[in-house]
Parts: structure tokens; sequence; C-alpha cells
């Protein structure tokens, strides 16, 4: 599938010429830098060493002596000093190799000693510094060419100087120690570039292999398919290698299960799925290998997780975890269910109607209109019979006032009486149909379980409501008679059961948890206010800020001058 001809070549050449380009460049500069450190080394060990001779030399008895005594003669016997003393010392320094010269002058500038016997007695060629006194090491040009040398002044028992000595020594013997410096450098340059050839060739080898002869332009074009597959889409993906260890995984994937940043520490890519902190029934179903979905509550979210193996001829390549967040598709579904509710309210108050109405036409068709007239007052001032919710008269609202009735009829069909408590006072309106749809969520998910808990109860099952109104804040509470709640467990935690063996789906700990979010997502709450057990049923009670528009002061409530 993958092309490893010219342009794999192509690329290993490019590695192999930009690795000879980087040790070419690293070669120069270690050549440069340590010709420098030698030839810096070279000509400061020649300097200490001139300068430690030149002192050595300045306190000899015998050269102050004669330095002294010369000093005081007005013409030097150029004979005499080729013949004395300070010439033979001067000899015998330069026969051990240690110095190319060794000049001493008295305090003229006049030369006492000097490897050429000409120049005796002769004025100095070059600065006599030492002659003031203090000590100099410089590189100068003089009769025997360039070289490096020390000035040290000799002085006598009072301290006075009466002379100078210098010692020297030459760049041309300097140059022969940097050139054999030189020769061991280019030896090891060498050496490194024989071993950066091979390591060059190793290396595009093994970068071939790791690459699958791809060019780093389709290796980079991979990484921005894989970017955009797994950062384009908005469910969760996670990788798994066969390793057991989490190989990738995108942002939504992130957010969802709510797992560290990639920047963070704790950052889940690259360890063990079972120590990564995920979801224990997502862990089972990564380990068992189990394609079922597998619902998650992680983060107030509800998620659907998918583990597929992966697979490509026969091998083995890990596994694949999608996460897909169901949590609007749920409150969706809550909302619909209230709305389903009140559609069957309709429907049968609809039939109920059509039956009325076929009453009053027999009694029209038989000429009884009198008994005509007097049925239809009669319907006017009851209302509908099928499911008439006691203390209903006092919901203003016509949204919550519609969905009581839809929720008494699946009550009367049930045989549960429903009612409105004496004591409810809820004056508002419903502010939007948004509002009315939270609203009547929060309330028919309450019904439904109460309904379920009343008719395991041991007298005859009834469920009660309350609504109050404080501002824009709506304040309900349902009651029912069934026996309470036993269980310890938080029956707003995902897969809880309130009553699983009567087959209701809110009663498997899916409706409780989405009420409880959807509330808390308008500020408001949703908690149980008495469990009831072992006396009476549960009450739930559920707060919805920002729901209701606060009714208008009539103008003769007002206060005057207020």
């Amino acid at each position: 599938m993958f092309r490893s001809g010219s342009r794999a070549r192509h690329f290993a050449s490019r590695i192999m010429r930009l690795q000879f380009l980087v040790v070419g460049v690293l070669i120069v500069l270690v050549t440069a830098g340590t010709l420098y450190a030698s030839y810096d080394r070279v000509y400061a060990r020649a300097e200490d060493t001139s300068l430690t001779i030149a002192r050595s030399v300045a306190v000899l008895p015998e050269v102050v002596r004669d330095v002294t005594r010369y000093a005081a003669m007005e013409d030097l016997d150029e004979k005499e000093l080729a013949s004395g003393e300070l010439q033979r010392l001067a000899n015998a320094i330069l026969e051990q190799k240690q110095a190319y010269f060794v000049v001493i002058t008295e305090d003229r500038g006049l030369r006492l000693s000097h490897p050429n016997p000409a120049e005796l007695g002769q004025m100095v060629s070059t600065d006599p510094v030492g002659l003031d006194g203090v000590e100099a090491v410089s590189r100068e040009h003089g009769t025997l060419g360039e070289s490096v040398r020390a000035k040290v002044p000799v002085r006598n028992d009072a301290g006075q100087v009466i002379g100078e000595v210098s010692v020297g020594v030459t760049t041309q013997s300097l140059t022969g120690a940097l050139l054999q410096s030189f020769s061991w450098i280019v030896l090891f340059a060498l050496l490194a570039a024989g071993l950066a050839t091979v390591a060059g060739r190793v290396t595009v080898r093994r970068l071939k292999r790791q690459t699958l002869g791809l060019e780093p332009t389709e290796i980079a074009q991979l990484v921005r398919d894989q970017q955009a597959v797994l950062y384009g889409v908005t469910e969760g993906v996670m990788g798994i290698g066969v390793d057991h260890r989490i190989t990738v995984r995108n942002k939504a994937a992130r957010q969802l299960l709510g797992l560290p940043h990639r920047t963070e520490l704790q950052d889940v890519v690259g360890r063990h799925f079972e120590s990564a902190g995920l979801d224990r029934r997502l862990v089972k179903a990564i380990k068992e290998r189990d394609p079922a979905p597998v619902r998650l509550e992680v983060n107030g979210n509800s998620l659907i997780a998918r583990v597929n193996d992966v697979n490509r001829d026969g091998l083995d390549l890990g596994q694949v975890v999608l996460l897909h967040d169901v949590t609007t598709i749920e409150a969706l579904g809550t909302k619909l269910d209230a709305v389903q509710d009140m559609a069957d309210a309709l429907r049968a108050q609809r039939h109920e109607f059509a039956n009325r109405m076929h009453a009053v036409l027999g009694l029209i068709d038989l000429g009884k209109i009198e008994q005509a007239e007097a049925y239809l007052r009669e319907v006017m001032e009851t209302g509908p019979k099928i499911a008439q919710v006691p203390g209903l008269e006092a919901i203003q609202d016509a949204y919550l006032a519609a969905f009581i009735s839809a929720k008494a009829v699946r009550a009367h069909e049930q045989g549960i009486e429903l009612r409105v408590s004496n004591q409810s006072m809820l004056y508002g309106q419903i502010a939007s149909a948004h509002d009315a749809q939270d609203a009547t969520a929060v309330l028919g998910n309450l019904l439904d379980n109460a309904f379920t808990a009343a008719l395991r109860g041991t007298g005859k099952p009834w469920v009660e409501i309350d609504l109050l109104s404080e501002g824009t804040t709506l304040h309900l509470a349902v009651a029912d008679s069934g026996p309470g709640i036993t269980t310890t467990e938080d029956i707003f935690a995902r897969d809880v059961s309130t009553g699983s063996h009567l087959g209701n789906e809110h009663g498997r700990g899916v409706g409780l948890p989405l009420i409880k979010r959807l509330a808390q997502a308008r500020s408001g709450d949703v908690w149980i206010a008495d469990p009831g057990a072992g006396t009476e049923g549960a009450v739930f009670a559920a707060r919805l800020p920002a729901v209701l528009v606060e009714p208008a002061i009539p103008e003769n409530n007002k206060i005057e001058g207020a």
C-alpha cells in the first residue's frame, strides 16, 4: 500500500545529507575551538616557562654580582663577555632546550649575554621594560625573530634595578606544537565522520522500516487526517493498544469522561486502562471485550459506551471505545413523555366529550329539548367526569392545569386518586413554552414515581400535589400513599431502582437523575423532603427558579405615593 521506491530513497538521501552537514559543521566548530584553546594553552605555557626561567636567573648571586660589575664599567669588552660567567650560564640554559635565548643586560640596556656572540655589548633591539622595575611578558620581534619573551629586572642588595634578564621562546617551536595538536584533531575528525556515516546509514534504514517508506509530507498528512477524524467528531473516541494501554483519545472523550488535560501529568494517554480512572463498568467491558452498550453516568452526563475490537488480516490491533452523549436525548424523552401524557388525556377527554354529544343528540332527536338543555347545563357545571382533580381550581396556569388533568387520566386508569393540596397557592403563570417543558418534565417524573409507589401501598392509593409560587420560582411537592423509601442508596444515582419489579421505566433510576440534573441546570434542585419509611409514603420536593411570570399587582392594591 505504501511506496518505498524513489521517494523513500529521496527521503533517505536527504537525511544523510543533513546528517553529514550537521557533522561537518560540528567538526569545523570543534576543530576551530580546539585549535583556539590549544593556541592559548601553548602560548600560555611558553609565557609561564619563560617568566619562570627569567625570574630564576635574575636572582642568582653570580648574575647580580657580574651585572653590578659590568654596570659600573664605561666600556664593555666583547671578548671578556663572550668568555664570561653570564654567557656560560645562558648557554647552559639553552643547552637544556628550555628556552630559545637568554639575554642579560646591564642598566643601560647593553647585552651581557646573547646566543649570537656578535651581539654582545650592543643595545637590545626591543624595549627593555625590565629596567623600569617591572616584569613583562610579550610577543615581540627581535634579532632572533618572532618570539614569546619574559623580561625581569635584576636588582642589587639595595633593591635598585641594575639590569634585565630576557628569556624567550620562538613562535616556530610553538607552531610545531600546534601542528602536532592539529594532526590529532584531524584524526579524531575523520573518525567522527566515519562513525557518523555508519550511524547515518543505520538510522536511515531504521527510519524507513518505522515509517513504512513514507515521505515526511505523507506522514504529516496522516497526522492531519487523524486529528481531523478524532477532533472533528462530537462523539468520544479512545484507542487501547494490544498492551492494554491507552494510545489516543480525543477532546470529546476527555470532556465526557472527565479525564485530565493533555498538559497535566495525569494524562491517561500511555497509561493502563485499569489505572486511568475510568468508570468501573467501562473497565469491565474493556477487560471482557463486551460489545454490548454500556450506560455510564459521568460528570452529570448520560453516556452510552461501546467497545469494539480492531483486527486486520487476523492481527489484533487493540480496541476502540466509542462514547455517545445521550443526556440531551434522555431529557427530550422525558419532556416528550409529558407531551404524550397530555395527548393521551386529550384523547380520553375527546372520547368522553363525543359520548356526551351523542347523548345530547339522542335527546334532541327524541324531541326532549328540556332534558337536553338540563344535561348540557350539568356538563358545563361539573366538567369532565373521567378524571376530575380535586383542588385543581387553585392552579391558574393553563400549562400546569392541563398537564395535571392529563396525569389524572393515567391515575384514574390505575385506580389512583390524584388531588391538589388545598394549601397550594400558585398565582404566577408559566413564562414560556420552554419553561413549561421543564416544569412538566420534573412534575411528570415525580408523579410517575409516586404512582408506582402508591400502587405498592396497603390502602387506597392516592397522590397529592402541592404547588407554591415565590416570585418567579416554582416550588412543588408530590406525596404518595406508598411504603416510603427503604433503600439506603442514593436514588438519584444512575441504575438505582425504586420499583423495577413493576416494569416502570421511571422506576429504574433513569427519570430521577434526569430531572435533578434538569433542575440544577436552572440553579434549582430536586430532593427527598420526607422518606416516609415505615409510616406513610415519601414526599419529593423540587425548586425551579425563573419559570414563572410574577402576576401584576392590581392598581387598587398599590400604595399611593409609593
